[in-house]
């Protein structure tokens, strides 16, 4: 079993190799591969990301077939659902790395400010339940001066979505919140730069050495 910490940091050598394009031989889909996940998979991270068609975990962390247990939903929120498929893959796999993954631009985000400021009853209860999920985490930084500069706003509020959803799963489950406790797992956040590439892990992150 992969430490937190040890996966961590393939994530983020996979992260460097996407940026620079230099890309592993061995993510590569391959008949011999095909056949090894085929028979059961041991992922070394948990990834719950958004949607996103742009933000396709295994790719911006250079990973392959088996790798990673990929949660997605659009802006990463945190409902019943992706927080009982977290703990599947933690107690079944023993996987030991759970990484919220937002991004800059998220469209999630962005329609959840433009309902607050501009509340537009025509949306469906469907695209509203995902709304409600990202309104308590960005609804109070429209009171601040960022009110007044919407790119920073935006900005912000993506990092303030990772938080709480990172937060919801390390506190809205006994059973994570166990095997926290227990056996070493870790919950992170973290934005991927649509415009860069890179992932920057930033909430929950050990410190080194720690």
């Amino acid at each position: 079993m992969l430490s937190a910490r040890d996966a961590l940091e393939l994530l983020r050598q996979g992260n460097r190799r996407f940026v620079s394009d230099v890309r592993r031989p061995d993510t590569l889909t391959s008949q011999t591969r095909r056949r090894e996940a085929a028979a059961g998979q041991e992922p070394f991270a948990i990834v719950l990301g958004c949607s996103d068609s742009r933000v396709p975990a295994e790719i911006v962390f250079d990973q392959g077939l088996g790798d990673l247990f990929v949660i997605r939903v659009a802006g990463n929120v945190v409902a019943p659902s992706q927080v009982g498929s977290v703990e599947f893959a933690a107690e079944r796999y023993h996987t030991r790395l759970v990484v919220v993954l937002g991004h800059s631009q998220c469209g999630a985000v962005l329609a959840t400010l433009e309902q607050l400021q501009r509340p537009n009853e025509a949306s469906s209860r469907n695209l509203r339940s995902i709304v409600d999920r990202v309104r308590p985490a960005v609804e109070g930084l429209l009171a601040t001066e960022l009110g007044h500069d919407f790119d920073s706003l935006v900005s912000e509020a993506v990092r303030a979505n990772v938080r709480v959803s990172a937060n919801q799963l390390r506190h809205g489950s006994e059973v994570l919140e166990r095997l926290i406790e227990q056996d070493g797992l870790l919950v992170v956040g973290a934005e991927y730069s649509l415009e860069s590439g890179r992932v920057h892990f930033f909430d929950g992150v050990p410190k080194a050495g720690g």
